[in-house]
């Protein structure tokens, strides 16, 4: 086997600004006592051997497979699987063992590396970190984003936190987080992220419990900047099939909001957004905390919000890792895309659920994908048919739910 081309990671986000990752495994870790003899599991399991006759087996100790015996001769020899496997390792001279590996990560640095330029897909994926940190008792690196990095220390400082390019020495093992395109990818991913949901594809690509686990963020500053009570929003997506597509949805949930007592506060990072001849601007009524701001900001909103209401998108997960209640509107997701929510609105009346159908492939370049109905009278149906009343009813349940009362609040 030979080490594939370094290939692109791709994630859902625009063309201007597709996060991606670099598959490099570095040099050789494990050394032996026989020169030109290495091994680890950096991008799949990697054994090199130096001239000679030379047999390499790799074998899946959980399923009994052997998935790879063949003569090398100064040779790298890779597996084909990336994402985590209990690999075992054995190399033969003249048929004679040499060499016997079981992957074993205990007391050992694991590098777990994260895209950039996205920001639900990190905080769905970041907590299973953790969880491989304590299963395999070993040290883990996460390779991030700073921003990011900064929002998830002061919960998880059992974590070694680098940047996005880092590559501490002696790494044993390391994983890459991420969707992969194609969607029938079986070299990065085991599973389709379509089927998965974009938080559990995770944990079968680090060979874990595919549960959910909403992660943890708490804010720098726990003194209430608003005193009024309010409700943060986020209107805009990566692409418009996301977006809330009726036209007079936000406003009339806005002004809903307003007559319950509640200021409303838009916390997108941009105030308009959009490709081509589809743009999208900050709705009508709300208050505007757009802006290109510290991340740690909108986490401070969001924690002393009531609840928020947003799309499938990443301050909806920002909002959910905060602790607050989300309602979310969603159309072209079905309910196992996202975390559970159970202030989740979705149309089954109308199509919905493309972006889950694994008969389909998202494509990142089209801001107005809709691939069963684009260009006709039923395109983005599955939001446009999402009506205010349905979201005000939403907003009525969870109110009674959590027994908010804003005017009595800002009395």
């Amino acid at each position: 086997m030979n080490e594939p081309q370094t290939p692109i990671e791709q994630t859902g986000a625009p063309p201007e600004k597709k996060p991606y990752t670099v598959f490099d495994g570095g040099p050789l870790t494990c050394k032996t006592d026989i020169e030109g003899l290495e091994f680890d599991f950096n991008y799949g399991a990697r054994i090199k051997v130096p001239e000679g006759d030379w047999r390499v087996k790799i074998t899946d100790r959980d399923h009994f497979n052997t998935l790879y015996d063949a003569k090398a001769s100064n040779a790298l020899v890779t597996s084909t699987k990336k994402y985590y496997v209990n690999f075992r390792l054995e190399v033969y001279l003249e048929d004679k063992l040499i060499l016997s590996h079981d992957f074993n990560p205990t007391r050992k640095k694991v590098l777990i590396k994260f895209p950039v330029g996205t920001l639900g897909d990190i905080i769905a994926w970041f907590p299973y970190a953790q969880v491989f940190k304590y299963k395999h008792d070993c040290e883990v690196y996460c390779a991030m984003a700073p921003e990011l990095a900064e929002l998830f220390r002061p919960v998880y400082n059992d974590i070694n936190f680098i940047g996005p390019d880092e590559r501490p020495n002696d790494i044993y093992a390391s994983y890459y987080m991420g969707i992969f395109f194609p969607c029938d990818d079986r070299v990065h991913q085991p599973v389709d992220w379509r089927i998965a949901g974009l938080q559990k594809t995770i944990p079968y690509i680090l060979g874990l419990e595919p549960d959910e686990i909403q992660p943890k963020i708490v804010p720098q500053n726990l003194e209430r900047a608003i005193e009024e009570p309010y409700v943060c929003i986020a209107t805009q997506a990566t692409t418009q099939a996301k977006y809330w597509n009726n036209g007079k949805g936000w406003l009339e949930t806005i002004k809903h909001l307003k007559e319950k007592g509640y200021r409303v506060l838009c916390i997108d990072k941009e105030s308009c957004h959009g490709a081509g001849s589809r743009w999208n601007t900050i709705p009508h009524g709300a208050e505007d905390f757009t802006g290109n701001l510290p991340l740690a900001e909108r986490v401070n909103l969001l924690f002393h919000a009531d609840f928020f209401i947003g799309l499938g998108s990443g301050l909806s997960w920002l909002a959910w890792a905060v602790g607050r209640p989300v309602v979310m509107i969603s159309g072209f997701s079905l309910p196992l895309a996202e975390f559970h929510t159970p202030y989740r609105i979705i149309n089954y009346h109308v199509c919905n659920g493309c972006f889950s159908d694994s008969t389909i492939e998202f494509v990142h370049d089209d801001f107005a994908w809709c691939p069963r109905h684009k260009n006709t009278d039923r395109q983005y149906e599955c939001t446009r048919f999402i009506t205010p009343e349905r979201v005000n009813a939403v907003v009525d349940r969870v109110m009674k739910d959590y027994g908010f009362n804003p005017r009595k609040e800002g009395m």
